[in-house]
């Protein structure tokens, strides 16, 4: 079942996801010792299993064929992927990974893409089913958004990173540093990226909008106004590491940014929270408030990468914009009144149609 239609990505959700919603109670679950009510297990796997598929099937999209040459390049016995592991240093965690899958399933790349995002699915679904009010809604801004397609179609690699890294959440919110260091130090062996959490999950603590993220948003912003001394400081800061050309290589110095439509777009989740801060003030609570910090950093960290570098920065803020998913629908559910809350869903659904379009159609040219 090879997705060549986009447009059913949401028509899945829309028919599949309603259905769901009304036929199958939602259950009961304690969340940080309060009562919340959840989809129930099963309805929110069968919701996501058409993604898996697709993810399995897909071919000629971004890196597809990029990570199928290198899933056949990986050798499978310990003394060949010892070899291998000597001469490509670089996040060495996903070869050791995909060299032990590939000794269960052979050469079927088709088994390992399926496997993958499966894993994939399954931490986003534990996420948004655990801290979102609205599980649904969360799945519908994942895959209108493109992320679904932008992370698990094309920078696969990274995104098992950013999955594992949600799976520290939890241990975040309850300041369980060492294990949620530890989890972000594994997130490292398959993509170095992740090592960005590292002072972002105490940047992302506390009450939403505290002194640290607006710190490090008057950091980005000086960052942005003084653009060729960000990037002499980055060049040292990465001197001795895998990225050390990273500055000063012909992409960067090439790359125009984030398109600022992206900026925007992506700053809708912390634009809400601005407005409604007051809301989410007087609940005070801690999952909202570092959803809601979350998806300041993501705003900051686009706005970085609209004025240096889309390829290399632009990827970064994917760590924090899941959590800004959930901030975004308790706001509009917490902030309006439950008739002006269902209009401006209606608007927000609208918009990320629209920008699904345009990211489809006029940014690919696969739609």
């Amino acid at each position: 079942m090879t997705l060549t239609n986009y447009w059913w990505l949401l028509i899945w959700l829309a028919v599949a996801g309603g259905l769901l919603s009304i036929m199958v109670p939602k259950r009961q679950v304690q969340v940080l010792g309060k009562t919340e009510y959840r989809w129930s297990w099963p309805a929110a796997i069968f919701l996501i299993c058409p993604y898996a598929v697709w993810c399995m099937n897909r071919k000629n999209f971004g890196d597809t064929e990029v990570y199928r040459q290198t899933f056949y390049s990986i050798p499978t016995s310990l003394g060949q992927l010892s070899a291998y592991l000597t001469e490509n240093t670089k996040d060495q965690g996903f070869s050791i990974f995909t060299g032990v899958l590939k000794t269960i399933i052979g050469n079927n790349d088709k088994m390992f893409f399926l496997i993958i995002a499966i894993f994939q699915l399954l931490c986003i679904v534990y996420f948004f089913r655990n801290y979102s009010n609205d599980y649904l809604m969360c799945m519908f801004m994942f895959v209108a958004s493109t992320d679904y397609l932008s992370w698990m179609f094309n920078g696969m690699r990274q995104f098992i990173a950013v999955c594992i890294v949600l799976l520290a959440f939890g241990l975040v919110l309850k300041k369980k540093y060492i294990p949620a260091i530890a989890i972000i130090l594994l997130a490292s062996t398959i993509h170095g990226s992740a090592l960005l959490m590292l002072p972002l999950i105490f940047v992302v603590q506390g009450k939403a909008w505290n002194k640290r993220t607006l710190l490090m948003i008057f950091g980005v912003g000086l960052a942005i106004m003084f653009m060729g001394q960000f990037t002499s400081i980055l060049d040292s800061l990465l001197a001795e590491t895998q990225y050390s050309d990273l500055v000063t290589n012909e992409i960067w110095i090439n790359d125009d940014g984030t398109n600022i439509l992206r900026v925007l777009f992506y700053s809708i989740p912390m634009i809400l929270s601005l407005v409604g801060k007051r809301f989410v003030d007087e609940e005070n609570s801690p999952v909202i408030n570092m959803c809601v910090n979350c998806s300041i950093c993501t705003s900051v960290i686009y706005a970085l990468s609209a004025a240096s570098s889309g390829i290399y920065l632009g990827r970064l803020p994917i760590y924090t914009t899941l959590p800004g998913y959930v901030s975004c629908v308790w706001i509009i559910e917490h902030m309006f009144t439950k008739e002006s809350a269902r209009l401006v869903k209606i608007v927000l659904i609208g918009s990320y149609i629209v920008f699904f379009y345009y990211q489809l159609h006029i940014a690919w040219s696969v739609l």
